[in-house]
């Protein structure tokens, strides 16, 4: 019994390391039993916290099968590396936060300046990091704004929801309103097409804040529409909210500022749901509000971090850095591992094999994605220059926000048009088969974002089979 427990205590110079094996399954152990739903909702935070041991987990790993074993998950594990790199680099840097926008249902929109050539899809998110809440928590929010309808400026939703969300939404809404709000990011990331627009109709089915996707997806359509004057597929927005001070949030369908979006040539009827009260109420203490902040000389519009050839750049990366890997390592075991495996009983120790090789990797690819990355910020330093100014006009004053106005944005066309397209139910909850199966196009897009029993409601009624036109499609960002 001793001897088999010395055993597994063994951490054997030139061959499988026991101890190492067993740390290793060991950060894998806990890092599985913080993945279980109860855990993984309820305390986020540890289960977030708990996955930094996969650096334990691969270290350990390498060091137990030794390197040339390792080699068979090589290709994963460097791609990983690099993106991991690629985005610690990006996240570095503090971005120009422009303004945000405050809606009476605790939910806020933060509008970010972007480089005109940085370009995402419809139904994109952006993980952010706000240091003065967590340094190292990064939460993902689906982007609302369109990158061709709005070339300068990125928007995403945020809704009041966990405790990080709360604490932005109180820091920004508090009456002594901040100047400026150090923001990081990572991303965007997408989907690689918008394939919506093939259907001749779309039913975008939305409960609460799930309505976000379908506000860049509504935004992608007015630009397609405007600019490129092809058809449009007709569009029936179904949501549903639980009181009607979250109707605000169809305000986010217009952008806040710049140009005028034209949203009468779009074929738009919004059906909206309040299923809690049985009729409006108005609350004139509770008016959507815009604040404008003051960024700092250092912050920098969000742009790729590779630039708009990233695909290119990233290739490049990956191609030199694995033969910068494959020289260096080459030269090590012709001139230092080579000499003592030849002349030293046992040879060269598994594990400082090992390690060297994970230590020259990380330093070509820290090499190569540095490089790229620093000639692509001169790039864009070169761009911000010539980059118009999205503030616009704000009232003088400290903390600079002025009160959003609904009745004086309806005199506009673009809101006017908007706000007749809405159609208001109170106490009732949206009937979705007799809204799906009256849909007569031949090609119905049925799209949903929200609560998962209404998802699943939808995607049943799809697949009933009393309709061969309804095509559905689940957006969920269920982390």
């Amino acid at each position: 019994m001793l001897q088999k427990g010395l055993y597994m205590l063994e951490w054997a110079r030139d061959d499988v390391s026991n101890v190492a094996g067993e740390l290793s399954l060991l950060s894998g152990l806990v890092m599985w039993a913080t993945t279980y739903p109860g855990i993984r909702r309820k305390m986020f935070e540890l289960f977030f916290y708990t996955h930094y041991l996969y650096i334990l987990f691969m270290v350990f790993f390498i060091f137990h099968v030794g390197i040339s074993f390792a080699c068979l998950m090589l290709p994963g594990f460097y791609l990983f590396l690099v993106d991991r790199f690629l985005r610690f680099l990006q996240s570095r840097q503090r971005v120009r936060l422009v303004s945000a926008r405050i809606l009476p249902c605790d939910t806020v929109e933060l509008n970010f300046s972007k480089n005109p050539r940085l370009s995402y899809n419809p139904t994109s998110i952006l993980f952010i990091n706000v240091p003065s809440i967590s340094g190292l928590q990064w939460h993902p929010f689906t982007i609302t704004s369109n990158s061709n309808l709005e070339p300068e400026k990125l928007s995403v939703v945020i809704k009041s929801d966990g405790s990080w969300t709360r604490k932005l939404h109180q820091m920004l809404s508090s009456p002594s309103s901040i100047d400026r709000l150090e923001v990081s990011v990572e991303g965007p990331y997408g989907p690689a097409s918008t394939h919506f627009i093939r259907h001749d109709q779309l039913v975008m089915v939305s409960g609460g804040s799930g309505i976000a996707p379908f506000i860049s997806i509504v935004r992608e359509l007015i630009f397609a529409s405007t600019t490129y004057k092809c058809k449009t597929p007709e569009v029936i927005l179904v949501c549903a909210f639980k009181k009607s001070s979250e109707l605000t949030m169809l305000d986010l369908l217009l952008p806040i500022s710049g140009s005028p979006s034209d949203i009468s040539k779009l074929q738009l009827k919004i059906e909206a749901f309040v299923t809690r009260e049985k009729g409006p109420t108005t609350d004139s203490s509770k008016t959507p509000r815009a604040i404008w902040f003051n960024p700092h000389a250092t912050d920098a519009p969000i742009s790729a971090i590779l630039g708009p050839k990233s695909w290119l750049w990233l290739g490049a990366i990956i191609s030199s850095s694995f033969i910068i890997f494959l020289i260096i390592i080459g030269l090590i075991t012709g001139y230092y591992i080579y000499p003592i495996d030849q002349n030293t009983e046992g040879g060269f120790p598994l594990a400082f094999r090992s390690f060297l090789n994970m230590l020259v990797i990380c330093i070509c690819i820290a090499m190569t994605a540095s490089a790229a990355v620093l000639w692509n910020k001169k790039q864009n330093a070169r761009e911000v220059k010539q980059i118009q100014n999205v503030e616009g006009p704000t009232p003088a004053g400290s903390p600079q926000s002025w009160v959003y106005r609904a009745d004086r944005e309806l005199e506009s066309v673009p809101h006017q048009s908007l706000f007749q397209a809405i159609n208001v139910h109170y106490g009732e909850r949206p009937d979705l088969k007799k809204i799906l199966f009256e849909c007569k196009g031949s090609s119905v897009g049925v799209l949903a974002s929200g609560p998962k029993m209404m998802r699943h409601a939808i995607a049943n009624i799809c697949s009933s089979g009393l309709a061969d036109n309804l095509h559905f499609e689940s957006i969920s960002f269920t982390w």
